[in-house]
């Protein structure tokens, strides 16, 4: 009997599978978890992990990982989506999957946790016309599994940024439900924004725009033209010139949670692009995210089912759901889970950080908008033509060099 009570009594103990750099193993901390080991195969990633959680085992590859832990309680994995896309192309083939999310499976069938996390980007809901969302749902309930999932927005957490992931959760012997569900403070009233910045992604232009009120949009690991990818913010009160600009990378590491230099490592500090850096914050989860998850899981509240709607076979996957033994019911929550204390958007930045976008960038992005059907805000185009104007290389004029007065 004491044993049993000594194992209930100690901290719930993670296994961060896809690690990155700790963003869920970070927050579940903070809520009181305790992180048993790591495992993260991009060397870049691999440094961050050393540095802030020295003490944690860490494995360099999940392919190679035979087992867990044996007293592992929570099992958390931010797998990239397209790997559950080919696995769930492949799981009729012979049995055989491809995808790196199989390993998460085979782990499972040998380590039987308490609770499984899961962590994706919004796509994973709609990849494949939702053959992958249905394939890792079918593997998990042929292990016994349970599942809830809930689309959450970063900014519930408190910071200005508008990123939009998936939670997915899963259990053999708890109701994931009462995680995920049992908090819902809904949309907040638009009153909430303050009107002195705006971000957007200068990438777009053609199809979309990120626009965002008193927050970024999602911050990127990279984007289409496969360069660093922080997003615009657009400062109207700023002198012309200084109103369409960037942040910097501390900027970007507050945004979703961390310190500043959170991802400040020897492998990391003497690449002048920040390319690294960027690509390990933008993939990261929100430290916020998964501290209110650490809290949840440590002390689940209690969801009413009656507020659910069964789904049928062929309907999609809505954004918020759960599950188990071949049913699925839509849940109505809302992806705010909570109202923390909000921090605006240039509360956070820091201003002599922040660097005006490039002449390249902006005329790129302005001539997209002149093609595009979308509307655009008239100030914001007239702020974006004459940013445009200023910074042409050509109308630049040279400074003279030992010239007096």
């Amino acid at each position: 009997m004491s044993n049993e009570q000594d194992v209930s009594q100690r901290p719930l103990r993670v296994a961060g599978l896809f690690a990155g750099v700790g963003g869920l193993e970070l927050g579940l901390k903070r809520a009181g978890l305790e992180t048993a080991m790591l495992c993260e195969v991009w060397a870049p990633a691999q440094a961050v992990l050393t540095k802030q959680f020295p003490d944690v085992p860490l494995e360099p590859d999940i392919q190679h990982l035979k087992a867990l832990p044996d007293d592992i309680d929570v099992v958390t994995a931010g797998f990239p989506c397209q790997d559950l896309s080919q696995a769930g192309r492949t799981a009729g083939i012979g049995g055989e999957q491809s995808g790196l999310v199989s390993h998460v499976f085979r782990l499972l069938k040998k380590h039987h946790p308490r609770w499984l996390v899961l962590e994706n980007v919004r796509n994973m809901l709609v990849l494949d016309k939702g053959k992958a969302m249905l394939h890792l749902v079918q593997e998990l309930e042929a292990l016994g599994y349970s599942w809830a999932y809930r689309l959450v927005d970063s900014r519930f957490t408190g910071v200005p940024q508008r990123r939009q992931r998936v939670l997915f959760v899963a259990s053999l012997t708890e109701d994931p439900r009462n995680v995920l569900f049992a908090d819902d403070a809904g949309e907040p009233d638009e009153e909430k924004w303050a009107t002195d910045a705006y971000g957007f992604y200068w990438t777009e232009g053609l199809r979309g725009l990120g626009w965002a009120r008193d927050a970024v949009p999602t911050v990127k690991g990279g984007s289409a033209l496969s360069i660093p990818s922080p997003p615009g913010i657009w400062i109207p009160s700023n002198p012309a010139g200084h109103r369409i600009v960037t942040p910097s990378i501390t900027d970007a590491e507050q945004l979703q949670g961390f310190d500043k230099d959170w991802t400040l490592t020897e492998a990391t500090a003497d690449k002048k692009s920040g390319r690294d850096r960027w690509k390990l914050v933008g993939n990261a989860v929100t430290v916020g995210v998964s501290h209110w998850l650490g809290k949840r899981l440590l002390n689940p509240g209690q969801y009413d089912e009656s507020e659910a709607d069964l789904m049928s076979d062929s309907a999609r996957w809505p954004t918020a759901a759960w599950g188990s033994n071949g049913e699925r019911w839509r849940s109505y929550v809302s992806m705010w889970p909570e109202h923390s204390k909000y921090t605006h958007l240039m509360e956070l930045v820091d201003r002599d950080g922040l660097t005006p976008l490039s002449y390249r960038a902006a005329a790129g992005f302005y001539s997209r908008t002149q093609k595009a059907k979308l509307k655009f805000e008239e100030e914001f185009l007239l702020d974006m033509k004459q940013h445009v104007e200023l910074m042409d290389p050509a109308n630049i004029a040279p400074v003279a060099v030992g010239v007096g007065r």
